[in-house]
């Protein structure tokens, strides 16, 4: 058996600001969704970049979230986070400014949100789209490939 440990908050961090991409989990017409997303970490802020669609119509109809970011290596050593929030459209031109800002200098393309030019069935042309979530709930899960149940197996050996 696999020990699967608690990662602190400290961990969950650094874990976030290491890989900068997920799986973002919000209703769409009553049914839970998840998308890959791309996410921008600054400080314990976490901002989604993104352009209008079907997803900014369902978060704004149904703000409450859910990032799940993964970094699975083989089946043995993995670690998993898991964010539970509220995502918040940015509309105050200060506050897009600064996410812009720090959003491009990680991210200078604004691939994949921005990778091609396309209109949609509203007539709309890309419009950016830019939330901030405030987490309610925060957990990570890891593990180093190490079986207690083979510890104990060789302590009784």
């Amino acid at each position: 058996m696999l020990d699967i440990d608690e990662m602190s908050s400290k961990e969950i961090q650094g874990f976030l600001e290491q890989l900068g991409y997920g799986h973002l989990g919000f209703i769409h017409k009553g049914k839970p969704c998840v998308m890959p997303m791309r996410y921008y970490l600054e400080n314990s802020d976490i901002y989604l970049f993104t352009t209008e669609g079907m997803k900014t119509h369902d978060i704004d109809a149904n703000p409450e979230i859910c990032l799940q970011v993964e970094e699975i290596h083989d089946p043995l050593h993995w670690r998993s986070v898991i964010v539970n929030g509220r995502a918040d459209r940015l509309t105050e031109q200060d506050d897009i400014d600064h996410a812009m800002e720090f959003i491009k200098a990680r991210n200078p393309t604004l691939s994949p949100a921005i990778n091609r030019t396309w209109i949609d069935s509203w007539g709309r042309a890309e419009v950016i789209t830019i939330y901030r979530v405030h987490e309610g709930e925060m957990s990570g899960r890891t593990t180093n490939g190490v079986s207690s149940q083979s510890e104990l197996k060789e302590s009784v050996q």
